[in-house]
């Protein structure tokens, strides 16, 4: 095995000063920022991150406020897509945040917490099926309703808003299709492995299946690999990367040895971070070359089916929908009209563009729960949006982005349906 410890040397390190070097404080990127849009206030946007990131660089200490002003950030890359210099921002503040985490000292609630979090609960079959158990059973009783109506949430306050995003369980979990093949209906055009992933297994287990079922339909042989689990995302975001790190060796060594001609997912969050494996391991002399040819594979579900080619064999989904575009597959995979061009395709649907689809919804991994207030008014911003268009439901490519646009309609909406595009070819798919 590599020298790990050679490794966390290097992101203790912080964000490399040749990264900080590139940006020319142009302020192209303040307007792509959610933070500076609601606060305008430059030591929350891109620019001024980077600003106090190269003070740090240079000598100055890891202040409380440098730290609020890091973690405020959703790390959502919309600074990525605009900017002239092709500063690569969201490394930039993923090696902060490891700095950060690799110098301060969290309460003790706090640090156990995180390690149960994502040390245990995100890498464990076991204990994320207990939770799934737990949420349905709070759900099915009838309590989660009572709750709501009632109005014990708003009496919680900032608690009643972090559990209005909770996710649903969705029995029986995809954990039990893990080690399965699918195979292709009519000729196998291709030998594709879906990531299962970690807590899409319980929460959305109907999408994962949804998936299978679009790309049997596309020709293609699915396997869910056994040894294919959680990508690490949220570990990056948190600044845990060494956590991510020895996720993505498992992934590498499970997928370079089944031989798959792509592998696919529909979370965009994990897409990114997957593709993204030959930067976390860049300097481990062991697996760089194999990260590299690993990310190769990797496509996004709307970015495979488009370049294969859609199956055309389609009823109609008559419906107006619009489209939030998931951050990390619009800014960090650079993948936007592949989903535009799937809904396009299915008979009957009416498209309406959303106005600012590529500014963040919020959501951004775990931010909306660490960073909930400014979450929420993001999203509040963002359903402006959503309504203005008139649509009755709205896709987007990324579980967490489901997720808080859920609770933005709940909270100020029109009654909407929040769906996968995935999900509307499956529906499409079905009505033939």
């Amino acid at each position: 095995m590599a020298d790990s410890s050679a490794v966390s040397e290097k992101t203790a390190l912080g964000p490399r000063q040749f990264d900080l070097d590139r940006c020319v404080h142009c302020g192209l990127c303040l307007n792509a920022c959610p933070t500076y849009r609601e606060l305008g206030l430059e030591m929350d946007s891109p620019r001024g991150r980077i600003y106090q990131m190269v003070q740090v660089a240079e000598g100055a200490p890891i202040a409380p406020s440098y730290v609020e002003h890091i973690s405020l950030c959703l790390a959502c890359r919309g600074c990525e897509s605009v900017c002239p210099s092709g500063v690569r921002y969201g490394r930039m503040v993923e090696d902060a945040r490891a700095e950060i985490e690799a110098h301060i000292r969290r309460g003790w609630f706090a640090r156990r917490l995180r390690r149960f979090v994502f040390g245990r609960l995100l890498e464990s079959r076991a204990a994320l099926t207990f939770v799934g158990t737990i949420l349905y059973l709070y759900e099915a009783s009838g309590i989660k309703a009572l709750v709501r109506a009632m109005g014990f949430l708003k009496m919680l306050g900032r608690l009643g808003d972090i559990a209005q995003l909770a996710p649903s369980a969705e029995p029986p979990f995809f954990f039990s299709q893990i080690g399965r093949t699918f195979p292709a209906e009519g000729r196998r055009e291709r030998r594709v492995a879906f990531l299962a992933g970690c807590i899409a297994n319980i929460s959305f287990a109907r999408l994962s299946e949804a998936t299978v079922r679009v790309l049997q339909r596309n020709g293609c042989e699915v396997v869910v690999p056994e040894g294919l689990g959680c990508c690490g995302a949220l570990h990056v975001h948190a600044g845990l990367p060494e956590d991510a790190r020895r996720l993505a060796r498992r992934n590498i060594d499970t997928v370079l040895a089944g031989g798959f001609d792509a592998v696919v997912t529909n979370a965009a969050g994990c897409g990114s971070t997957l593709k993204e494996y030959g930067d976390l391991l860049e300097h481990d002399p062991e697996y760089a070359g194999r990260a590299r040819e690993f990310s190769a594979l990797v496509r996004d579900i709307t970015e495979f089916l488009d370049q294969k080619g859609l199956n055309p064999a389609m009823g109609p989904v008559d419906a107006i929908v619009t489209y939030q575009d998931s951050c990390h597959l619009a800014h960090g995979q650079r993948v936007r009209q592949a989903p535009r061009k799937l809904l396009a395709a299915i008979p009957g649907l009416s498209f309406k563009e959303m106005p600012a689809s590529d500014i963040c919804c919020g959501s951004a991994g775990i931010y909306n729960v660490v960073e909930n207030e400014m979450s929420m008014r993001i999203l509040a911003k963002k359903m402006e949006s959503v309504n203005s268009t008139g649509a009755a439901i709205v896709a987007t490519a990324n579980p967490g982005c489901m997720l808080q646009l859920q609770a933005g309609v709940r909270l100020h909406g029109t009654g909407q349906r929040v769906m996968h595009v995935v999900e509307l070819l499956d529906l499409a798919y079905r009505a033939k």
